[in-house]
């Protein structure tokens, strides 16, 4: 019971980073897009400038709880994946660089440079972690003994390339409607023009993605054992339209609401169709790591709900008073010495 219930909250910390960081990534690879003069880049910046940062958190959670929960789980998956884990850590650092480094210095070829390690550092992330979390919904050549028979390049397959353009279009659509939130002007008006332009896109993805993922994976076997799990792709696709229509209508927050509940529908979609796997091993069914072979003590599982139980509220809690505070769109009175 416990494993179920740490393997549910596992794919929610996924689920809540990818919609969190989600808007950050999807932000920075608009950036050379939509900003188009040195105050709009700005105001760009600083539309991610007070949440990025803690929105990296759950990321950190949902490795630790991996870690501390399913250590087997976590011995594998950051051995066989140790090359596109170490690339995501450091396109995530010069993210991080970029942000403090870009007005350190007066001069447009300094800002110019820091734009495009910012750009880059947002966009392979959204590509990685599509192509990650695919090739795990795939299966990855894994032994019994957690040992990784594939390369970098073998992630490379069709349908892990499928999943790293559907992160990328899913997190630039969330990252425009955000901008569209946050900002005024010719500039807003870019972002609604962008997230219209994309979600046509996202749409006849999400369509692509649902059949490869019957062609090249067994995840519709757990829901044809549990059909009430087929509420999961339903929600995702009814969210996906649901940001459509708010869009359509001006109402901006619903529709990153929509966004965020379609994030979740995708994340929940592909990994509640594994359980109980979480490493599946295209080399042999009886190798793969499950949230039963794969987890800690029952009485670690005991105390680390107790801990999550008291804390996980408490940082909800403190991020809903963040993002309540500054919900209102950067003006050019938000651009003092202390901003981005």
């Amino acid at each position: 019971m416990l494993e179920t219930i740490w393997f549910v909250l596992w794919i929610l910390l996924w689920a809540v980073y990818f919609v969190l960081d989600g808007f950050d990534l999807g932000l920075g690879t608009l950036l050379p897009f939509l900003g188009k003069t040195e105050q709009e880049r700005r105001f760009m910046y600083n539309a991610a400038g007070p949440f990025w940062d803690g929105n990296e958190v759950w990321l950190i959670s949902a490795g630790g709880v991996t870690f501390a929960a399913f250590p087997k789980a976590y011995a594998v998956m950051f051995s066989a994946l140790y090359a596109p884990l170490l690339i995501l850590l450091f396109a995530l650092i010069f993210r991080a660089v970029s942000f403090e480094f870009r007005n350190k210095v007066e001069g447009n070829a300094w800002r110019s440079l820091w734009d495009g390690v910012h750009f880059v550092a947002n966009l392979v992330p959204c590509i990685l972690l599509g192509v990650a979390f695919a090739n795990l919904f795939m299966g990855i050549p894994v032994d019994a003994q957690g040992v990784y028979h594939g390369s970098l390049l073998g992630l490379l397959n069709l349908y892990g390339l499928a999943g790293g353009v559907f992160f990328l279009c899913m997190f630039v659509l969330h990252g425009a409607i955000w901008l569209s939130i946050k900002s005024e002007g010719d500039l807003q008006t870019r972002a609604l023009a962008a997230a219209t332009f994309v979600w046509p896109i996202m749409l006849a993805l999400l369509v692509v993605f649902l059949i490869l993922t019957s062609l090249y994976t067994k995840l519709y076997d757990s829901y044809l054992t549990m059909p009430v799990l087929f509420i999961l792709p339903l929600l995702a696709l009814a969210s996906l339209l649901g940001a459509r229509c708010m869009l359509s209508k001006g109402k901006l927050w619903l529709a990153w609401g929509c966004s965020a509940l379609f994030i979740l529908g995708v994340t929940f979609f592909g990994v509640m169709g594994m359980f109980p796997g979480m490493i599946i091993s295209s080399l042999d069914p009886a190798a793969t790591v499950t949230a039963f072979n794969g987890s800690s003590s029952q009485l670690t599982l005991k105390i680390m709900l107790g801990v999550a139980l008291v804390m996980v509220p408490v940082v909800l809690i403190y991020q809903f008073w963040m993002y309540r505070l500054f919900s209102h769109p950067v003006t050019a009175k938000d651009l003092d010495d202390h901003a981005y």
